[in-house]
């Protein structure tokens, strides 16, 4: 069985927890207002299936310029 880390906050991490949030958002918002508001649960589907297959992401990019640093660049800097 593979456990994540959760010793610390790494870039992956944090973005997972970002898309959770903002689905379960959008979800609330379809039930309470429009099911149109089930287009970003799409778009953010779609978004970390482009980022499993080409390794862009947009909010990557954000959290990495705002001091995230990724899990593989943490532990290579505890190695050293």
């Amino acid at each position: 069985m593979y456990i994540l880390q959760k010793d610390k906050w790494y870039l992956e991490r944090i973005l997972f927890l970002i898309a959770g949030i903002f689905i379960l958002i959008s979800i609330a918002l379809s039930l309470i207002f429009s099911l149109y508001w089930l287009i970003l649960t799409g778009l953010i589907g779609l978004n970390l299936i482009i980022f499993a297959s080409t390794g862009f992401c947009p909010s990557a990019n954000l959290l990495y310029k705002l001091g995230a640093k990724p899990r593989l660049q943490q532990n290579l800097e505890k190695n050293k």
